[in-house]
């Protein structure tokens, strides 16, 4: 729950006021440690160091490569750091952390993120200055920046569900990709990766030495993320949740875990939660969530977010943490982020299928198989219509095979967006976005590169801002132990083949727990805490309510036809609730961060 931020450049006749006016979109507690000049400010709710013309701020928990800092403020340490090493100081900074060094003498401004991208860290650059802080509506709120919407940034959002880094929802405001440094002096404005995770591409034949060293990586990173503090535990009752809230009760004797419930088939899980709970002797709380509970987390959500957010699981998130921070806890541990650097989703092991098309010899696809199942009158017949489908999506590269998913890569823009809007944009940016971070990732296994791209879009850009922004909104600090600095090097030591093991997810991660996780949750098919807001949008009548006003709203907005809005109305009411209801949600959130952010 920290946020910092300043500028550099920009003159101002009244810099406190400007401080102030970025300060006023805080979404968390005001920032008490401010200096500001007429060229310059800084702001920050943890302290600052200054010292000799440089300033220099870093939130979140990090610690450092040596004992040398252990009783030094992290930002004197910070200082310490940038004199010896300049550029290279992240590398030597480990934890979860957004940093910021300005030196007003060279006219330079330093920011850095932190390997997972669990922190926020967005910027404005141009030649007379540069404005940085947590939050990209508090750089908007700068009198260098303003508060223009991005076309573009509209566009990606109903894409992705959230606006991706680089970009944002304002014109001119960036964000720090995880592990990025972004370097602004005398105008000039650089940037690059201090850190790259290592991926092992080769087979290897030591399970049970690796197996080993995986518990006892399991255990410093609980132990690290738990800290000096009493902490509570998600408890979903997938095979993280359950490992993490296991591992807690191995070290803090006492474990109070949440969990969420849904009164809706298909959705509630929470008898996994109670397998754990009973496996670990776990102090279990549940909370079942009701359609009056989506209601009241709707203006919490556009509120609390920065920019628009549509991942809906953020209700079930704020819920389970509030029901923790009722009972005084302060401190939370999430199982986030196994299935992204072990292997756990199932696009893992669907586009192996594929990817076993590309094993045959070129000469036999292109010269044979092809030409054979598109002779004429073969596509009525089901064998070879699904032979061809197969081909189809096979000879579609990675990433962007995937994205035949997608619910706006499927539609005929033209119908979905107002001709006005999307001349504005560039539709091929969100393709363009994933293939830059699925070719950036040091492997040739493909299997490497696709958790390289869930690291920086499902966790960095979604799952880490959801449980960030909800915890904090509940009063609660939670923490990633699978996502300890040690435990992601140790991923990339574990080969492809043992994360995906054939058709089996997560091979290592589960053998290596077996005996531990029970076997009931090892066996389960991955779920989570999915929402059903489809269902619900079409029975609770006050919900609905709610849907037909803003999405009435939204209508009047030159970004989606109003005929388009209402198509996927009436599909979601007649139709596939669930598929069609995210898109209302979607929608949905858009008018309503617009409205509650004064647009």
């Amino acid at each position: 729950m920290h946020r910092l931020a300043g500028w550099l450049g920009h003159h101002t006749t009244d810099a406190v006021h400007t401080l102030e006016q970025m300060l006023s979109h805080c979404s968390v507690e005001l920032p008490p440690h401010t200096y500001t000049a007429p060229a310059w400010g800084m702001a920050a709710n943890l302290p600052l160091a200054v010292e000799g013309g440089l300033a220099a701020v870093i939130t979140g928990r990090p610690y450092f490569d040596t004992a040398e800092f252990k009783d030094t403020p992290a930002a004197n340490a910070l200082l310490t750091l940038w004199k010896r090493h300049g550029r290279e100081a992240p590398k030597h900074i480990h934890g979860t952390f957004a940093l910021a060094v300005l030196d007003q003498h060279e006219k330079s401004v330093f920011l850095a993120l932190d390997r997972i991208g669990a922190e926020k860290l967005a910027f404005a650059p141009s030649a007379a200055g540069l404005v940085f802080a947590s939050q990209a509506d508090m750089i908007a709120a700068h009198p260098a920046v303003g508060r223009e919407l991005d076309p573009q940034g509209l566009y990606n959002f109903l894409y992705f569900y959230q606006v991706p880094a680089p970009g944002s929802i304002f014109k001119g405001v960036e964000k720090l990709l995880p592990a990025q440094w972004a370097c602004w002096k005398n105008g000039e404005l650089s940037k690059g990766f201090y850190w790259a995770l290592n991926y092992r591409d080769e087979a290897r034949n030591d399970f049970a030495a690796q197996s080993e060293r995986f518990h006892s990586l399991l255990r410093d990173s609980v132990k690290r993320a738990k800290g000096d503090d009493i902490a509570a535990a998600f408890l979903s009752g997938g095979t993280d949740s359950s490992t993490v809230s296991g591992v807690l009760k191995e070290i803090a004797g006492k474990v109070q875990t949440y969990s969420i419930g849904f009164d809706a088939s298909g959705f509630d899980e929470i008898e996994y939660a109670r397998i754990a709970a009973k496996r670990f002797g776990l102090d279990l709380h549940e909370y079942y969530l009701k359609p009056a509970d989506i209601e009241e987390a709707i203006p919490i959500i556009a509120n609390h977010y920065d920019e628009p957010f549509a991942n809906e699981s953020a209700v079930p998130t704020y819920f389970c943490a509030k029901l923790a921070a009722a009972d005084g806890y302060k401190v939370m541990l999430a199982g986030d982020g196994g299935d992204e650097i072990f292997g756990g989703n199932a696009r893992y092991a669907k586009q192996k299928v594929f990817e076993v098309y590309h094993q045959i010899p070129a000469f036999l696809r292109s010269g044979l198989i092809e030409p054979l199942t598109h002779l004429p009158g073969l596509a009525r017949i089901p064998p070879f219509s699904k032979a061809q489908s197969y081909i189809r999506q096979a000879n579609q590269p990675l990433p962007e095979r995937m994205e035949s998913y997608n619910y706006v890569y499927r539609q005929p823009l033209a119908d979905m967006f107002t001709a006005g809007f999307l001349s504005r944009v560039n539709s091929h940016q969100p393709s363009e976005l994933l293939k830059e971070v699925y070719d950036r990732a040091d492997s040739s296994s493909y299997i490497n590169r696709m958790l390289h791209l869930d690291i920086k879009f499902t966790l960095a850009d979604s799952d880490l801002r959801k449980v960030g922004a909800m915890t904090e909104a509940a009063g609660i600090d939670v923490r990633y132990p699978l996502l300890d600095d040690a435990m992601m090097d140790f991923s990339g030591e574990v080969p492809p083949d043992w994360k995906v093991k054939g058709q089996y997810l997560r091979w290592f991660f589960k053998t290596a727990l077996k005996g531990f996780l029970p076997d009931e949750i090892i066996n389960k098919s991955k779920h989570g805490f999915g929402l059903p807001f489809g269902l619900w949008a079409k029975e609770y009548a006050p919900l609905r309510e709610r849907i037909e006003d803003r999405l009435a709203d939204l209508k009047k907005r030159d970004i989606l036809q109003p005929a388009y809005i209402d198509l996927v109305r009436n599909e979601h009411m007649s139709g596939h609730a669930t598929y069609f209801g995210k898109m209302i949600w979607n929608m949905m959130i858009l008018e309503e961060w617009l409205q509650a952010k004064g647009f």
